[in-house]
């Protein structure tokens, strides 16, 4: 997914300072797609240049107009035309399974502790979905569509964090 289509699926509901998408970005889809401040505000400017959004200057006393960003229909038709595009799976890069692999040149007590920390991770990253999904989300048959899909991406990161929990366990039984 390139930034760019990140920041439009933001803007395309409600405009929004750079500051303001920054902070929604990372409480919403930060989880699974990181992005500095800077890598937003630059990726901003680009979207301007291509003409994917425009801003609205509002006047701020002793400091520089915030620039309130929105999606031009030019933006939005390329959301809609990236969004039917197909898109493959990123591939798996995980410096654990790496160490696993060639775990036999240590002590297994060093893997384990490092099998420990990466469940206690996933667990601590699972409590944090499951009470966004509490506090946010009702029962599925009741949301709308737009609910019904944060849901679902939501769901997608708690099964992930409750397949990694599951994995470190039989890790570490059969290592044990």
């Amino acid at each position: 997914m390139a930034l760019a289509h990140a920041i439009l699926a933001f803007l395309v509901d409600r405009s929004s300072s750079g500051y303001e998408l920054t902070k929604q970005f990372n409480e919403s889809v930060g989880f699974f797609w990181q992005a500095s401040h800077q890598q937003i505000y630059r990726e901003l400017s680009k979207l301007e240049d291509r003409g994917w959004v425009t801003f609205d200057p509002v006047p701020q006393a002793g400091r520089p107009d915030k620039k309130l960003y929105r999606v031009t229909a030019e933006g939005q038709k390329e959301l809609t035309e990236w969004i039917g595009e197909p898109c493959e799976p990123p591939p798996g890069k995980e410096d654990l399974l790496v160490k696993i692999f060639a775990g036999h040149l240590v002590d297994t007590e060093i893997l384990l502790a490092e099998l420990e920390r990466h469940r206690q991770i996933h667990l601590e990253q699972l409590s944090i979905y499951q009470q966004i999904e509490e506090q946010y989300f009702g029962p599925p048959e009741r949301l709308d569509l737009k609910e019904k899909l944060s849901y679902l991406t939501l769901r997608r990161g708690i099964r992930y964090e409750m397949d990694c929990v599951a994995w470190c366990d039989e890790a570490i039984a059969m290592l044990s």
